[in-house]
């Protein structure tokens, strides 16, 4: 068994869904992590922590070269989240997001580098792949993005490809929709969604219903990112891997998560124009490196219910710091 390694970390977009529990993991592993974030979901997320030596805060713009220079002192890897994420949020202000999300990316990419960082994982997406008719999406299909976000995503990769160097090994995550809860919660991700609406509607109201949806539980994604950063360079450097847990429809979600929280629930199916349908695989990245996810819907779903009961998530249906494209919409962000 190879000895841990411990990195100082940053991680842009940290205060976010998943960094909000990737980052207290990190600390918890002894790594030194350094956030950089514009805190537009609160200023809390990590209050618990600020008394750990080991974690460093830059409440900062990811387009903004100073802020950038500022909190890549001293770090060795980063973990790269921050972006506008989803295709709703996206739209929203699409000249914002192409900013976010691409143009400040090579920049950070090479500004990462001269700081003398020697690892860079990208969180890319697997919407990236289009609708495809293969029963499983490999990493080696041709990308087909349908919408500007998941464009871009894709551009991205090819950038960080370019940009990869001796020294500087470069990692892309295909993540499948996140599910569970964290500290910094969403509720606009679909077994999110269909939870919330269960334990405070009493009714999942399903639109469509047959396209696949492939999830990841958020606390498998902390883990994929924490053994990343043990991978030898040789095992991911220049990489591509899918990362997401078994395919399901979102009819079969629904009746998943009526399960979890009560299955009396009723489910309602009503019609829907978004036929998108993701059917990937994360074969390649269980045989190259033995990961594979090890929470289920059901797991997400109970996880949620239980911060339900215990009072950690209040005004859910109304409050906008759950929905990304609500709380751009209050901030009016440029």
């Amino acid at each position: 068994m190879r000895e841990k390694k411990l990195w100082h970390v940053l991680v842009t977009g940290g205060a976010g869904y998943v960094g909000s529990a990737l980052v207290p993991a990190l600390l918890a592993e002894g790594h030194r992590v350094t956030v950089l974030d514009l805190y537009i979901y609160g200023e809390d997320t990590f209050a618990a922590h600020r008394a750990d030596p080991k974690l460093t805060e830059v409440k900062g713009d990811i387009r903004d070269p100073k802020a950038v220079e500022r909190a890549l002192n001293g770090v060795e890897a980063v973990i790269h989240l921050a972006c506008i994420s989803n295709d709703p949020s996206y739209d929203l202000d699409p000249d914002l997001g192409r900013s976010i999300n691409h143009q400040a990316f090579r920049p950070l990419v090479r500004a990462a580098k001269a700081a003398g960082v020697k690892r860079f994982v990208y969180a890319s997406s697997s919407s990236v792949y289009g609708i495809k008719d293969e029963a499983d999406v490999t990493e080696d299909l041709p990308l087909e993005p349908l919408t500007d976000y998941s464009k871009y995503k894709a551009v991205c990769e090819a950038e960080l490809e370019e940009e990869r160097a001796p020294g500087f090994a470069a990692v892309t995550i295909r993540p499948a929709t996140v599910c569970g809860y964290a500290p910094r919660l969403r509720l606009d991700l679909t077994v999110n969604i269909l939870t919330n609406h269960a334990i405070n509607k009493g009714v999942i109201t399903v639109f469509g219903g047959d396209q696949k949806r492939p999830n990841i539980h958020i606390k498998d994604m902390v883990a994929l990112y924490l053994d990343l950063l043990q991978q030898p360079d040789e095992k991911i450097d220049g990489k591509v891997f899918n990362a997401g847990w078994e395919n399901f429809t979102v009819k079969e979600i629904a009746e998943m998560v009526r399960e979890a929280v009560d299955p009396e629930t009723a489910i309602e199916v009503t019609p829907t124009n978004d036929h998108r349908s993701y059917h990937v695989s994360s074969d390649k990245i269980r045989r190259e490196l033995g990961f594979q996810a090890r929470h289920s819907i059901a797991d997400a779903a109970g996880d949620l219910k239980q911060a339900f009961d215990s009072g950690k998530v209040a005004n859910s249906m109304s409050d906008p710091i759950y929905f990304n494209i609500k709380r751009m919409q209050d901030l009016q962000l440029s």
